[in-house]
């Protein structure tokens, strides 16, 4: 799997560089590195370190999860958090609601009614 993410991450430095008009040794210069080592990175030879993919979306302005677009992996596990990270608020949030009032629940179910009409007005 890590040498498929180094091609991944390679190939989208290498579009993202071009697309910017930008050579190897200019990028090599502005994160300190030889352009050697951008070539390595750019066939997937070489990892990239987590400072130096920080440079990178920094100059080529562009945000880190640009690098882990479209990978397959990386899906399956955005996904997945995106799933758990529901189940706990919904947990989160029925426990919360096990403990109002009655007066506190009627309250809190007319705030509901008004955001979500509002909401629905917005989409």
């Amino acid at each position: 799997m890590e040498q498929n993410f180094n091609k991944h991450l390679g190939n989208k430095l290498k579009i993202r560089r071009l697309s910017l008009g930008l050579t190897q040794t200019k990028v090599a210069k502005a994160i300190n590195v030889t352009f050697q080592q951008i070539q390595k990175y750019e066939k997937g030879t070489n990892g990239v370190s987590s400072i130096r993919l920080l440079q990178l979306s920094n100059y080529l302005k562009v945000p880190i999860n640009y690098f882990f677009e479209d990978y397959s992996e990386y899906l399956l596990n955005v996904d997945k958090s995106k799933e758990s990270h529901m189940n706990i608020n919904y947990n989160f949030l029925v426990k919360i609601y096990s403990e109002f009032t009655e007066d506190q629940k009627i309250k809190f179910n007319k705030n509901i009614q008004i955001f979500g009409s509002n909401i629905s007005k917005v989409g």
